[in-house]
Order: C-alpha cells, then sequence, then structure tokens
C-alpha cells in the first residue's frame, strides 16, 4: 500500500539523493528536522536547507536510519499490539433471515391491514 502521508524522516538518518552534490557524493545526513530538513554533505560537509517536500522528491532511499527510528517502531508496535488488545475480536451481529424487522414489512406497502 503507498504510503498517503509524509516520510518518517529522524535526525541522524543517512538518505541518498538522486542527484549528486558539486562534490560527488550523493549521501546525506539529517542534521534538523522541522518543515525545512537539514542536511550535512558527506563529500564535503556542506549543510543545506531542504522543504520537506524537496527532500521526499529527492530522495532515493535510506542508506542508514538514526537512532530515533528504532525507537520509534517499537513505540508503534506497542501502540499497535494494545489497540488490537482493547478491540478485542470482531463478531458480526447475529440475524436471523426468517424474522423482518417491524419498519421493514410495512416499508414495501403490503401492510397486513390492507388486506381487508
Amino acid at each position: 500500500m503507498p504510503q498517503t502521508g509524509p516520510i518518517d524522516i529522524f535526525r541522524d538518518d543517512v538518505v541518498h539523493l538522486r542527484k549528486p552534490h558539486p562534490c560527488g557524493s550523493h549521501e546525506w545526513t539529517v542534521v534538523r528536522l522541522g518543515a525545512d530538513i537539514g542536511l550535512r554533505c558527506h563529500g564535503c560537509d556542506h549543510k543545506v536547507l531542504l522543504p520537506r517536500r524537496t527532500l521526499e522528491k529527492r530522495l532515493k532511499r535510506f542508506v542508514s536510519r538514526g537512532p530515533a527510528y528504532a525507537e520509534a517502531v517499537a513505540l508503534r508496535e506497542r501502540l499497535d499490539s494494545a489497540a488490537d488488545a482493547t478491540l478485542g475480536p470482531e463478531t458480526p451481529p447475529e440475524s436471523d433471515s426468517d424474522s423482518a424487522s417491524p419498519a421493514l414489512v410495512g416499508a414495501a406497502g403490503s401492510s397486513p391491514r390492507g388486506a381487508d
């Protein structure tokens, strides 16, 4: 399933961008997070700020993820398992095909009173 929201980017992630920096390096380390993402080039230590959307378009892959990524994944798994435990097993409501509700009996215009 494609991701619909923003990509999860964490501090100290190492990313590989599509186009190389003029120094020749494709790899950058995330040093700042927010609406703009701060990156440091691995080749020349140059720092740049890119809008999050631009980084998401230029991002080719993650070379490595920062330590906060493992914590976020563990937290998400704990929250998912806690949510599954509180919901319990899903059981469909019981329905008898023989008995119809009173609202549906008169809905078609064939009420027993009209038979007189």
